[in-house]
């Protein structure tokens, strides 16, 4: 039987996988969870280089949030990154979930950042 994080390996390998057959040239919105944080940034794969990021620890966010492990916490990080994002030229990205299931903290995320101007 294989263990949680080989299943979560494997998870990824076949979103990231999936990603790049369907990218067509725009850039990775890329979420981290963890169990007191959430990160998501940004990443142009073309460039290697992150065009925006947001996270629970900015100073932006620190003191607006109760805890950084809940949905609105990362629904203010996906309007964060969104802005971020939007101020840096880009409208169009792909969401990678990572191994992550697209639910919870996941899709608070997602939805927030469509909400603040991204398309995907």
């Amino acid at each position: 039987m294989a263990s949680l994080s080989k299943k979560f390996e494997k998870r990824r390998t076949r979103v990231r996988r999936t990603l790049k057959a369907r990218t067509s040239g725009r850039p990775r919105l890329s979420v981290f969870r963890s169990s007191k944080n959430i990160y998501a940034q940004i990443i142009d794969d073309a460039a290697g280089r992150t065009l925006a990021a947001a996270s629970t620890l900015d100073d932006a966010l620190r003191g607006n949030i109760k805890t950084g492990a809940d949905k609105d916490a990362a629904a203010a990080v996906g309007k964060l990154v969104a802005e971020r994002a939007v101020a840096a030229g880009v409208k169009e990205v792909v969401f990678d979930r990572g191994g992550y299931l697209f639910h919870g903290r996941v899709k608070a995320l997602a939805d927030a950042a469509r909400d603040g101007g991204l398309s995907f």
